[in-house]
């Protein structure tokens, strides 16, 4: 009789796949906590905790339905904490003839599945995770017959394909884009709902993971508040539209001292982990925009646009790019990453915030993502490696097929311009504008060269000045450009700039 073992990563934990329609003793499903998976980069503890538990939750769902199911936890003694070894080991242990998987969403695990399982010599048979709107190459037959490919031209074809927030071949509210109305800056005025928070218990985990000598770092809380389950991930998808959609659009690149998610959904973990579908996200927002009269165009578009355009895109583009994008280094930058990015102890108030959050609630939204961490690695020179390290380990949503082209593509613009246009490198000037981090900080953003200038200003004309043959005919830089050109003819005055600049970099924790 034919036994099927069928494989499922700690990001597959789509309990509607096409797998789970009928029951059948003759199938196992596996899930294994390994510490494979948690020692290739130094991951934050509550992103640890996050996976295990939701995938014994996974796996108490797939029980409840009637399937059979090989779990191993991280404190099982038979664990061997590597995939291809654990995968043998069942095929012993249930006499397995044949082996199912789905796609993994990375290289690394990708590459391993195809090598080992190809070695055991079983039948196997490769699906799909039935979870994004897109194929792997889609976006590359997207970009096929273009000369470039920018995430515009395939927000729209996917808002079109797709018929969402449109009428006909048309944009719902005369634009297709309403980027400039989601730039506002929060103030306590605007009031904020209590958050939906399902505390889940995570005490036991934290015991395991201490007793099996996992290295971690982060905040360890002893509840863990993203949801681990479908009820809980569609829970807090129905509070984000009902509560805090509203205003989403308006400030979701604002910061504030006071606030860590402001209007952000905190549905990421949900729908990276697969708990959630991105379908199910962007049509449970576009029916609250048709049918509540106080949720404007801009609000549910800005939303939208994040998840059918940006993170549809980003999984193209990793696949489209393939592994040698892991590689790309533009600038040939090679700093350390400051100790600072670990313990948060700088007195830019702004990088301090920011990796407070990031280190208390393994979370931080996607300005303070890349407009302060990722600004401030890039305009200190840190080595692209380093930066993709930290941000795929201290992000309990991070898996890299979106960490990386966010990280090296758009963050560090190590790729040159394959992603993003320019780089996105900000003095103080756009910090002010977004938050209210300057007006607590020790350092003055006005200024470029005083004792308590923010070295943020003098940072920035830095970058500019030792990229200028790579980047000065990039036409979104001109402007800028066109400035340095008139400070550099000050000698002088740009020479002090230069030399605090350098200072700086070669004692960045001193900051």
């Amino acid at each position: 009789m034919s036994k099927t073992l069928r494989i499922i990563l700690g990001d597959q934990l789509n309990i509607e796949h096409s797998w789970y329609k009928e029951t059948d003793d003759n199938t196992v499903y596996a899930l294994f906590e390994m510490k494979q998976e948690t020692s290739y980069v130094k991951h934050h503890i509550q992103k640890v905790v996050g996976f295990f538990l939701a995938m014994r939750n996974f796996a108490n769902a797939l029980r409840e339905q009637g399937h059979r199911v090989a779990y191993m936890k991280i404190s099982d003694k038979k664990n061997k904490h590597q995939l291809i070894e654990n995968i043998e080991q069942l095929v012993k242990e249930h006499h397995i003839t044949a082996i199912h998987y789905q796609e993994p969403d990375e290289f690394r695990l990708d590459a391993q599945l195809q090598k080992g399982l190809k070695k055991i010599g079983l039948p196997l048979k490769v699906y799909t995770t039935e979870h994004f709107y897109t194929t792997r190459n889609e976006l590359e037959k997207f970009s096929k017959d273009r000369k470039k490919t920018v995430m515009e031209d395939f927000y729209r074809y996917m808002r079109k394909k797709h018929q969402i927030l449109v009428e006909g071949d048309k944009p719902v509210g005369g634009q297709w884009n309403y980027d400039k109305n989601n730039r506002k800056k929060w103030n306590a005025e605007v009031l904020i709902p209590l958050p939906y928070e399902p505390r889940n218990n995570c005490k036991q985990i934290l015991q395991e993971i201490k007793e099996a000598g996992i290295t971690t770092f982060g905040e360890r809380t002893a509840v863990f508040n993203y949801p681990i389950s479908r009820k809980q991930a569609k829970a807090q998808l129905d509070y984000f539209c009902k509560e805090l959609l509203p205003f989403f659009g308006d400030y979701q690149d604002a910061m504030h001292t006071s606030q860590d998610f402001l209007f952000h959904s905190k549905l990421s973990f949900a729908m990276n982990t697969k708990l959630i579908s991105p379908k199910e996200v962007v049509e449970a927002v576009e029916n609250e925009f048709y049918k509540s009269s106080n949720i404007d165009i801009s609000q549910a578009e800005g939303f939208i646009r994040q998840v059918i355009g940006w993170r549809e895109y980003m999984r193209g583009i990793y696949w489209q790019l393939g592994v040698d994008f892991k590689q790309e280094n533009f600038f040939k930058n090679k700093a350390d990453l400051p100790n600072f990015f670990w313990t948060g102890d700088t007195k830019m108030n702004c990088v301090k915030r920011a990796i407070q959050n990031s280190l208390q609630n393994a979370y931080a939204h996607h300005i303070q993502r890349l407009m302060i961490l990722g600004n401030v690695a890039l305009l200190l020179g840190v080595a692209p490696d380093k930066v993709d390290a930290w941000y795929l380990g201290v992000y309990v949503d991070a898996i890299e097929w979106v960490q990386l082209p966010n990280t090296r593509g758009m963050s560090q613009f190590a790729d040159g311009g394959l992603i993003a246009t320019k780089p996105y490198v900000s003095s103080a000037s756009y910090i002010h504008k977004m938050s209210n981090y300057c007006s607590s900080c020790f350092y003055n953003h006005k200024t470029k060269t005083n004792e308590d200038s923010c070295p943020l200003n003098t940072l920035y004309w830095d970058f500019l000045h030792r990229n200028k043959e790579v980047l000065k005919n990039n036409h979104r830089m001109r402007m800028m450009y066109s400035l340095l050109n008139k400070m550099e003819s000050k000698q002088k005055e740009f020479h002090e700039i230069l030399e605090k600049a350098k200072k700086i970099k070669e004692a960045p924790d001193y900051c």
